[in-house]
């Protein structure tokens, strides 16, 4: 589940206005996709809540990001737990297993709130809508309502066969982001309570985990 969390960081902040269908006329999905990056763009640090769900477990805790590409996410459950990148590394500490996972990743494309983000999964994955650019409910039931937009992977190379991502209309924000790999795992990000542009520290992305905790380098790549 670790290696598949990084991936999903670069759909955080995105968002896009949804007009009346009688104002807005037809749009096709790869433009919608450019405006949500045109408008995401203007985002430079945000806080919100979120909930994952892999399988049959549950996660919940609070994300900050900031532009260029700082994250952190801070766990409610699993408490204490951690997950941080700071442009440069990617550190993971799981207190249950007292473990503190590092990997470099400069270079790569973990820029998790930019224009060049979606422009690297505009490249990768076809887009399409899932029923069509009017909005509806988030799901059965729900008062929420989103544009959901479907991401088919050109390659296999890619991590994840398919994405699905749920945009808010009236907020402007992604609600909800639905990651499938190859074995058909299903990893469900959520994303609510959002505080946008409040002029977050860079000491925010600045962690140091307990001195006890046992240190793995490079676990990605590793056996």
């Amino acid at each position: 589940m670790k290696k598949n969390i990084r991936f999903l960081s670069l759909f955080i902040t995105a968002s896009f206005f949804v007009q009346p269908l009688f104002s807005q006329g037809i749009m096709t999905a790869n433009d919608y996709l450019k405006a949500v990056s045109d408008v995401y763009a203007t985002i430079s640090d945000y806080e919100a809540d979120v909930e994952i769900e892999a399988g049959k477990s549950t996660m919940q805790g609070k994300v900050s990001f900031k532009r260029p590409e700082m994250l952190r996410i801070d766990f409610s459950e699993p408490a204490e737990q951690v997950i941080l990148f700071n442009g440069d590394d990617l550190t993971i500490y799981l207190p249950g297993s007292s473990a503190i996972l590092d990997q470099s990743v400069e270079g790569a494309s973990a820029a998790s709130a930019t224009p060049q983000g979606l422009n690297l999964l505009r490249r990768y994955y076809s887009v399409s809508y899932a029923t069509g650019q009017d909005a509806e409910p988030l799901e059965e039931g729900s008062d929420e309502m989103v544009v959901n937009l479907i991401f088919v992977r050109k390659s296999a190379s890619e991590a994840f066969t398919e994405i699905d991502i749920a945009v808010e209309r009236d907020t402007k924000l992604i609600r909800r982001v639905v990651a499938t790999t190859p074995q058909n795992d299903r990893f469900t990000f959520d994303f609510f309570n959002y505080k946008l542009n409040t002029n977050i520290s860079d000491q925010r992305f600045i962690y140091d985990p307990p001195s006890s905790a046992n240190n793995y380098n490079n676990f990605l790549f590793s056996e």
